[in-house]
């Protein structure tokens, strides 16, 4: 019950917030090249970027290890709204040059002009030597996001279906309030930008219980957790459609015509955390700078 008066509750705010807002193009999963304060172009374009962030954080979860990382991204958008991706993860202070490639595709919806979705799917192809991340234990992804520009703020409901070794679905509500300076930085053709986000996550964690019994090593031997339901620990249902995680996400932005340079921190609180993860209230940081040729 808890749960779903916190669901009514970001639908609410949602309505009730008041900004100016541009539309956002961050289809799938693969948000960590485009910045949150991009806008959707509707025109054949190619971004390249590169981020770095200060762990790996997966739909509410982290491993118990930290796993600071470099991405480089390259996303080719069509006129007619397909687009398709590649990117390659390195995370710091492990040996293999690439610990995992991401492939997708997909195409973006316009209903009309404040209501807009994409569907995508995403393919995760780890290296058999790379570091032991939590995303490890999911292969495929299908993504369907729906955004709505209610003028004075922009919501989105976004669902993924995640399936390979583990399978795992979730519902991600955000709600965020766009902000320009009305002011140059150094000439008249560049401007900052803000986008506070808050978000709620929500789904089963099979992937975790999945990450456990691969990587048994990571994990305080005193604790345990199950793979779907498994014998080890009956008491943890995995499975269980729950809330996962809430965070608030600050992104700071240097835009120019064809490129941004973004800075963002996010505060993580997940919840529901079962086993030996412990996962704790935790701050994020992410540089992104990508390109737009167009």
């Amino acid at each position: 019950m808890r749960q779903l008066f916190t669901l009514l509750f970001l639908l609410i705010c949602t309505v009730a917030n008041a900004v100016t807002l541009k539309l956002t193009y961050s289809a799938g999963r693969f948000t960590h090249l485009i910045a949150d304060t991009d806008t959707v172009f509707r025109k054949q374009s190619v971004s390249v970027g590169v981020n770095y962030g200060s762990d790996i954080l997966f739909f509410g979860r982290t491993g118990p290890i930290k796993y600071p990382f470099l991405s480089t991204d390259a996303i080719y958008n069509a006129k007619s709204g397909l687009f398709v991706y590649a990117s390659g993860f390195k995370v710091l202070g492990y040996k293999p040059l690439i610990d995992e490639i991401d492939l997708g595709a997909g195409y973006l919806f316009n209903y009309s002009k404040k209501f807009t979705g994409t569907i995508s799917y995403n393919r995760f192809i780890f290296n058999k030597d790379a570091a032991a991340v939590i995303k490890s234990a999911s292969s495929n992804d299908i993504n369907f996001k729906n955004t709505f520009d209610w003028k004075f703020a922009k919501s989105s409901i976004t669902t993924d279906y995640l399936f390979g070794d583990a399978n795992d679905y979730f519902i991600t509500l955000s709600t965020s309030k766009h902000i320009e300076t009305n002011f140059s930085v150094f000439d008249d053709k560049d401007y900052l930008s803000f986008d506070p986000t808050v978000s709620a996550i929500y789904g089963t964690q099979n992937f975790v219980g999945k990450y456990y019994t691969e990587h048994p090593n990571k994990f305080d031997v005193d604790n345990y957790i199950s793979a779907n339901g498994g014998p080890t620990s009956p008491n943890y249902n995995n499975g269980r459609f729950n809330a996962l995680n809430y965070s608030i996400k600050l992104p700071i932005a240097y835009n120019r015509p064809h490129y941004t340079f973004e800075a963002s921190w996010k505060y993580s609180i997940p919840v529901n955390v079962e086993g030996a993860l412990k996962n704790h209230h935790e701050v994020f940081f992410n540089l992104t700078f990508f390109y737009l040729f167009y």
